[in-house]
């Protein structure tokens, strides 16, 4: 309460009041009592912070933008209590499931986007929940059921919420990729998003449906780990990959557009998103390689719900370190 006081004490700056309206209308914000200064602090800290990456850009210093986003008036610490949804897979865990294999004859193109070609849903919101396992699950699977029957049906991460926590998960407070597939697998099935929709709470019973069983699982393969080259051969040749990364810094957080990459940007993995494919692109004269990856923060995060990640620059973020895909 202290901290409330001392921050909503501070004076405001009248010249972004109408900044300040537009964002808390495009976002739904409201904000009950004495709440509304204290927000408003840390928007203005935020957006000073952006403002001063997105100049350092203009002269060169970065390969992407920032913009201020629905996390705009959260505490650092709000924060990373969102994105630490991905629990790190126990490298054991990782060495028991089959490898992802390919022939020598197998070569990779330059450029791969499934989006493009069907294989992905529209971007999603997780909401206030650290649910992004399920979301990356999800999207992996939607892509197989796409790439098998031609039809993509949006699956039901709630579903997962409520029902894989006998395997290790924890609902919004995090879980794995990988046991939320296979809980698909001992499931028999995952219910569609039309039928079992997504509240962003944990507190539910399951309430899975076989009747209106939308997809399975028979198994789950994982991608080498740390292996970028042989991450692309699995985007490639099967379709999207569901991956975790490093998304604690501040420039993840209010990323906008570009291709990212921050130096501070660790391998100690903790957001789950969705490779759907890769590619080049020139930034400030420079052409860089990036990872195509879908998040589950809206659309007014990043590209339109979308990262384009350095590729090749030494497993940035530990994009390779946990990456697995369903076999149907």
């Amino acid at each position: 309460m202290a901290v409330l006081l001392a921050a909503s004490s501070c004076a405001l700056d009248p010249l972004l009041d109408e900044e300040w309206r537009n964002w808390k209308n495009v976002h739904g914000k409201q904000y009950p009592g004495g709440a509304e200064a204290f927000r408003r602090q840390i928007w203005e800290k935020n957006l000073q912070q952006i403002e001063q990456h997105n100049l350092e850009h203009t002269l060169g210093k970065h390969s992407y933008k920032l913009r201020i986003n629905h996390f705009g008036d959260l505490l650092d610490e709000e924060y990373q209590q969102l994105v630490n949804g991905a629990v790190p897979e126990p490298s054991q865990l990782h060495m028991e499931m089959p490898l992802s294999q390919q022939s020598g004859a197998f070569e990779a193109p330059k450029a791969v986007n499934w989006s493009a070609k069907g294989f992905v849903t529209p971007v999603k919101n997780q909401g206030h929940c650290g649910s992004c396992w399920a979301f990356s699950a999800t999207g992996a699977l939607e892509g197989q059921i796409f790439k098998k029957t031609g039809q993509l049906v949006s699956l039901s991460e709630q579903n997962l919420v409520d029902c894989s926590r006998p395997l290790g998960n924890k609902g919004c407070s995090g879980g794995y990729i990988s046991r939320a597939l296979e809980y698909v697998h001992t499931n028999g099935g995952i219910d569609p998003e039309a039928i079992y929709p997504y509240v962003a709470r944990d507190d539910q019973t399951c309430r899975y449906d076989p009747v209106h069983k939308a997809g399975n699982c028979s198994s789950v393969v994982g991608v080498q780990r740390g292996n970028e080259s042989a991450l692309e051969v699995a985007v490639a040749s099967v379709g999207p990959v569901s991956v975790a990364v490093y998304a604690s810094l501040f420039t993840f957080r209010f990323y906008h557009s570009g291709v990212y990459y921050d130096p501070g940007c660790t391998g100690t993995v903790n957001h789950a998103m969705l490779v759907v494919g890769y590619n080049s692109s020139q930034v400030n004269q420079e052409s860089f390689d990036f990872w195509l990856i879908k998040n589950s923060w809206t659309e007014y995060w990043g590209e339109q719900g979308y990262l384009r990640l350095k590729k090749g620059a030494n497993n940035h973020c530990g994009v390779a370190n946990q990456a697995i895909y369903p076999v149907l």
